[in-house]
């Protein structure tokens, strides 16, 4: 009886400390921190590729830092026109093609691109919008400035510019593209009593040689203009550029969107008389690190704000400002 129990407790301590070995593994092999963590391929498409312009290059910079950050596989491809929606189709419909885990999109349309994200979406890809949106809730999830805000933020500034006979003329980006149609808005709304006083719009395809000509032909149709209206970086660098060698600098006065070297520099010389800056380094960073956080299964806002300031000659040297102007010298 005793060789019994000494029997059944041997095998009683065994089978114990099989459990506990066997516990003790699962244990180390579902700690994180003993797990590699999964590489996810991301595939970046802005509206376009250009290392001319300060936005989408910060844009840009600002996702590939977030790739680097969080492990991510950041491929981005994009087309060299804004205008042109059918290239992006194109390399959206590549990219379905290449089976990431998510797709961020810059759209180049506000219903051109509807059917081809769609597309994103039903092939069980993640897809998340970046800078501007589209005529579909779809999307995981939407990093962007407040383009209605931003636009009525620069509307409420041109005010102090104005006097009540004094044309407005707006200089726009791409016909149809949501920041054009959201920018276009506020600002008319942050004109007030002077919303009345637009004379005329234009949509210069987001070319600055475009742009400058477009000024040009405004300022032959309406001699009264004293104001101008940029509603993208191309916008309002190519009519600055158009008053600057005019001669027109202070006469006919300039707002705009963006901060590119070129557009401070304008700034500080009263080409420009304030600009709204939104920070696409924030942009493209958040874009990459709310992708991870859906592909995790952590919880995002639906719409993330990037956040925009109206910067003029007066508060343009104050240290916070500085940091939005130059990110690339000390980052957000």
């Amino acid at each position: 009886m005793k060789k019994r129990m000494n029997k059944e407790i041997r095998t009683g301590v065994l089978i114990s400390g099989i459990v506990a070995v066997v516990f003790l593994t699962a244990l180390v092999l579902l700690n994180p921190q003993n797990q590699e963590k999964k590489v996810y391929k991301i595939i970046l498409i802005p509206k376009i590729i250009d290392s001319t312009n300060g936005f989408w290059s910060s844009l840009t910079a600002g996702a590939e830092l977030g790739a680097e950050e969080f492990n991510v596989d950041l491929e981005v491809m994009g087309a060299n026109s804004e205008e042109d929606v059918k290239g992006q189709i194109r390399y959206i419909e590549e990219s379905i093609r290449k089976k990431p885990d998510a797709i961020i999109v810059a759209p180049g349309s506000y219903s051109g691109t509807s059917d081809a994200l769609q597309d994103v979406v039903d092939s069980g890809i993640k897809l998340i919008l970046i800078d501007s949106i589209i005529d579909r809730d779809i999307a995981e999830a939407t990093v962007a400035t407040d383009n209605y805000l931003a636009g009525r933020e620069l509307g409420e500034f041109t005010k102090s510019l104005l006097t009540k006979d004094a044309e407005i003329g707006i200089v726009a980006h791409v016909k149809g593209a949501s920041t054009a149609i959201e920018r276009e808005k506020g600002m008319r709304e942050g004109l007030g009593q002077y919303e009345d006083q637009v004379v005329d719009i234009v949509f210069n395809g987001s070319s600055y040689d475009k742009a400058y000509a477009l000024t040009e032909d405004m300022l032959k149709k309406h001699p009264k203009l004293k104001v101008i209206m940029g509603t993208n970086e191309y916008s309002a660098v190519g009519a600055a550029r158009a008053i600057g060698d005019l001669g027109l600098a202070g006469k006919v006065k300039v707002v705009g969107f963006d901060n590119s070297i070129e557009e401070i520099q304008m700034l500080e010389a009263g080409v420009f008389q304030g600009i709204i800056i939104q920070k696409p380094f924030n942009m493209g960073y958040l874009g990459v690190q709310q992708t991870v956080n859906i592909l995790e299964g952590q919880p995002v806002e639906k719409s993330l704000d990037s956040g925009c300031k109206m910067i003029t000659r007066e508060n343009m040297y104050e240290e916070e400002n500085q940091r939005l102007l130059y990110p690339f010298t000390g980052q957000q």
